[in-house]
């Protein structure tokens, strides 16, 4: 057996970036579930997934010619399609308008409708050499409404070009969150980019694919004529179990130095000597073998933190716990909620120093605590109106009775709604605490029982300082 201590390290040291907003992916963390296959490919205009499941990973891997030759080889199609960012977490003011110059935009007039088109007519112009108006996003915009005509004739010869060639075009917008921090505006925004992408799909070689947080489908969002054929093009980025294992492992052979060997050797432990590790262009590939839960992937990860989450099976098996008490209300477990909670776990186990195992039962709970809490910080950028919300209820045991929620509002907000403070978009639907619920539920916070009381599942429970009888607790 290996030395616990030795395998905790390299866990710790193995490359878990636990955040993407715009940074290129390591070659060596790649993973590509088989349902993120689908959501690849060109004919999926529509992606759709929650926070932490890889929208903004795929964007910037999309969007590096070395990573996308790596990509092409699960995904065929994208080995001969060129790929162009549309909008993205990161600032690029020329490829498209910020914040800012958006709201700047829509304020003079301008649909935005005509801004994405400006923006998928510039990156057109530069495949066929047409450079449009260029001084300021406003002239762009103002160009692209007066030149119809052209505008339609930059885009047929783009389309002619990459057919001649035998390649595709596919631009990709991401981050839309960021265009508005008003939830009309935004729902105008990604309608209007939705048409855009309806448009671009009359042509045979060009494509749009737009990653959408689930909460930013809303029925306004696709009311207009022929939206059902953007919404039959929809794929959701979610993450088995085995998935999420798989990704796992695939981080951990890839660990520096005397780490990795370490890894490696437990993998080479526990499979068959034909399903090995293989060392590709200085990256490690992990073997089909372990993107199954059986016979191997589960045995492996026991191996590492055992059969029992105690002294016997009724607390739960570690390999199913781990992920099941990380997921939101919606049944759905992040990569980086479970990358979080492992890293934590094998930090905190150093502190069972006789424990046979890399990973203590109790560490695992301890993981549990910091993704959560690392959850939490993150719905505060993303969502700064939730912190607030859920403050005056730290404290609470749930399951509870709504009533009791919506007294301690009024009582945190006596002058209503309107005095909860954010600094990006607010509730979507404030017209009432029952909206809050609501959008509270949308975000996978809240979960109504069928009893009428509220739960929460532990992902935020344990961060937002809620209690359960039997749970795992926050944190002092």
């Amino acid at each position: 057996m290996m030395n616990p201590q030795a395998i905790r390290q390299a866990i710790i040291a193995a490359p878990f970036e636990l955040d993407n907003t715009g940074e290129t992916p390591r070659r060596e963390t790649l993973y590509i579930p088989p349902a993120h296959r689908k959501a690849l490919s060109r004919e999926s205009v529509l992606v759709v997934g929650g926070r932490g499941v890889g929208k903004s990973f795929w964007t910037a891997a999309l969007s590096n010619d070395h990573l996308l030759q790596q990509i092409g080889a699960s995904v065929k199609e994208l080995i001969n399609t060129t790929i162009y960012i549309g909008h993205a977490a990161r600032s690029s003011s020329r490829a498209y308008p910020d914040r800012d110059t958006f709201k700047a935009l829509l304020a003079q007039g301008h649909e935005p409708y005509a801004i994405w088109r400006s923006v998928v007519v510039k990156w057109l112009g530069t495949i066929v050499g047409e450079t449009i108006v260029e001084d300021s996003w406003a002239s762009s915009v103002q160009w692209i409404k007066e030149n119809p005509e052209k505008t339609a004739r930059i885009a047929e010869k783009a389309n002619e070009k990459y057919l001649q060639e035998g390649r595709f075009g596919l631009i990709v917008f991401d981050a839309l969150d960021r265009t508005s921090d008003d939830w009309d505006a935004m729902n105008h925004i990604v309608r209007d980019l939705l048409r855009v992408a309806l448009w671009l799909r009359d042509f045979s070689h060009l494509r749009a694919k737009i990653f959408l947080r689930p909460d930013q489908m809303e029925r306004t969002v696709t009311s207009f004529v022929d939206a059902s054929k953007i919404l039959a093009t929809r794929a959701d980025l979610t993450w088995e179990r085995q998935d999420l294992h798989a990704m796992m492992w695939q981080r951990l052979i890839n660990a520096p130095d005397a780490h990795g060997d370490c890894l490696r050797a437990v993998v080479t432990a526990a499979l068959p000597s034909v399903a090995k590790p293989i060392l590709d262009n200085d990256a490690w590939i992990l073997p089909s073998a372990l993107t199954a839960e059986s016979p191997y992937q589960r045995p492996l990860f026991e191996s590492l933190a055992g059969d029992k989450m105690g002294k016997d099976a009724r607390r739960g098996v570690p390999y199913v716990w781990s992920v099941s008490h990380l997921a939101d209300g919606h049944g759905w477990t992040s990569p980086r909620s479970f990358l979080a909670a492992i890293r934590a776990a094998a930090e905190d186990s150093e502190h069972y120093s006789d424990y046979p195992l890399a990973l203590h039962y109790e560490s695992l709970k301890r993981g549990i605590q910091k993704a959560s809490q690392i959850r939490v910080e993150q719905v505060a950028e993303d969502d700064p109106w939730v912190p607030e919300v859920m403050q005056p209820l730290k404290g609470t045991n749930v399951p509870c009775e709504y009533d009791p929620i919506k007294t301690t509002w009024d009582t945190a907000f006596p002058k209503g709604l309107g005095s909860i403070p954010s600094t990006h978009l607010p509730p979507q639907h404030a017209e009432s605490w029952d909206g809050v619920r609501k959008d509270l539920e949308r975000l996978g916070i809240f979960v109504s029982r069928n009893d009428g009381r509220i739960d929460m599942p532990d992902l935020y429970r344990v961060g937002f300082g809620l209690g359960r009888k039997g749970g795992v607790k926050p944190r002092n």
